[in-house]
C-alpha cells in the first residue's frame, strides 16, 4: 500500500474507554499534525477528546509548537467554564488543568509544603492556565491551612495569636458536625471574621415560618405555592414581611428581599445559581441531619457558596441563604445599619 504522508495525518478520538486525550497525544507523538477534539470533552457517547487538556499538555509538557500560542494558554479555564455555563451544565470541578480542584490544597501537611514550594504538589503554576491555587479548610485542616486563607482574604494576624488555634478547633468542630468548608469558601471566611470579631451585624432573623400549599387551581391544574413571613431587625428596627415562591427557599429569600433590598440596595445583582442538599446521617433519609450548599452570583460574574446544616432542610436552608447575604454585604463594604 501507499503510504501516507504524516503531515496529512489528523487523529479524531473518541472517550469510550477513557483514553481519548493519550491516544490524541499518541497520535501526535507518532507524526499526525492535527488533533480533533472538543472544549471540555462535550460529545455523543462517551465524549470526544478534550482539547482542554490536550492544548497545555502538548505546549507545556511535550514542548510542541501549535496554532495556539503559549501566552494564550491563561484564557483556557475562562472558556471551558463559560460554555459549561451557556449549556447549563456544572462545571467539573476535577477537570485537569482548569478543575476548581485542579490546585486545590487540603490535608495541613499537603498545604505546608505548597506554601514552601508549590512544584511539590503543583505540576504546573496555575496562572498559567487562567486557574488559580486554592488552600481549602476542612476537618483535615492545620494551621498553615488556616494562615495560608487568613492571607487569601486579606486579613493579617499572628502566627502565634489564640485566635488561630481557636478557629483550627472551631473548624474541626463544625465539620465533625457535618459541615462542609472545602466547598463553602464564603462561610469560611465569615467564620474566620466573626472569630476575629470583624462582621458587622446586618441584620437579625428572630422568627421565620414556611408554608406549602398543594391544591387545584380555578383552572383545574394541580399546583404547589410556598408562601414564607420573616421577622427581621435592620438597625434595631423590627420588621415583617410575607412573600410568595416557587418553593420554600425561593419564598423565604424573597420574604427577606423584601425588607433588606430597601436598606441594602447592594443586593440587588445578588442571585443564587445552585443549590445542593445532601443527606448525612444513615437511615431513615426523611428525619436525617441535611446540609444544604448554596452558590450564589452577582452581576460582576463573582461566585460564593455557603454551607448550612440542620435536621431541617428549610432551617439548613436559611443558614446557607443568611451567609451568602452577609458574604455579600461584607465583601462590597457595606455599611451596617446603626441602631
Amino acid at each position: 500500500c501507499t503510504e501516507i504522508p504524516k503531515s496529512k495525518v489528523g487523529v479524531h478520538f473518541h472517550n469510550d474507554t477513557g483514553n481519548a486525550i493519550a491516544n490524541s497525544l499518541a497520535g501526535v507523538q507518532a507524526g499526525a499534525q492535527q488533533i480533533q477534539g472538543t472544549i471540555n470533552g462535550i460529545g455523543e457517547r462517551c465524549g470526544n477528546a478534550d482539547l482542554i487538556s490536550i492544548i497545555p499538555t502538548l505546549i507545556l509538557k511535550l514542548g510542541y509548537r501549535t496554532n495556539i500560542l503559549r501566552e494564550d494558554l491563561p484564557k483556557l479555564t475562562q472558556i471551558s467554564r463559560m460554555l459549561d455555563d451557556r449549556l447549563n451544565l456544572q462545571s467539573n470541578r476535577s477537570a485537569p488543568y482548569v478543575g476548581k480542584s485542579a490546585f486545590a490544597h487540603k490535608g495541613g501537611l499537603h498545604a505546608s509544603a505548597v506554601e514552601k514550594d508549590p512544584r511539590t504538589y503543583e505540576h504546573i503554576e496555575p496562572h498559567l492556565v487562567g486557574n488559580q491555587r486554592q488552600i481549602v479548610v476542612s476537618d483535615q485542616s492545620g494551621r498553615s491551612n488556616i494562615l495560608s486563607r487568613f492571607r487569601d482574604i486579606g486579613v493579617k494576624i499572628d502566627a502565634e495569636d489564640p485566635k488561630v488555634g481557636r478557629l483550627v478547633e472551631l473548624v474541626k468542630e463544625h465539620e465533625f458536625n457535618g459541615y462542609a468548608y472545602d466547598g463553602a469558601g464564603a462561610s469560611f471566611e465569615l467564620l474566620a471574621r466573626r472569630t476575629m470579631g470583624t462582621v458587622p451585624d446586618y441584620f437579625r432573623c428572630s422568627h421565620f415560618r414556611v408554608i406549602d400549599e398543594r391544591r387545584w387551581n380555578s383552572k383545574g391544574e394541580l399546583v404547589t405555592l410556598s408562601e414564607a413571613t420573616v421577622k427581621l431587625e435592620v438597625g434595631g428596627e423590627p420588621f415583617m414581611t410575607v412573600a410568595e415562591g416557587n418553593g420554600p427557599v425561593n419564598a423565604l429569600d424573597a420574604a427577606m428581599r423584601k425588607v433588606l433590598l430597601a436598606r441594602y440596595p447592594a443586593l440587588e445583582d445578588l442571585r443564587l445559581v445552585d443549590y445542593k442538599v445532601r443527606i448525612l446521617t444513615p437511615g431513615d433519609g426523611t428525619r436525617a441531619i441535611t446540609r444544604v450548599m448554596i452558590e450564589s452570583a452577582d452581576a460582576a460574574g463573582d461566585h460564593w457558596s455557603t454551607v448550612g446544616i440542620s435536621t431541617n432542610i428549610i432551617d439548613a436552608s436559611y443558614n446557607a441563604l443568611r451567609d451568602s447575604i452577609i458574604y455579600k454585604l461584607f465583601r462590597d463594604n457595606v455599611n451596617a445599619l446603626c441602631k
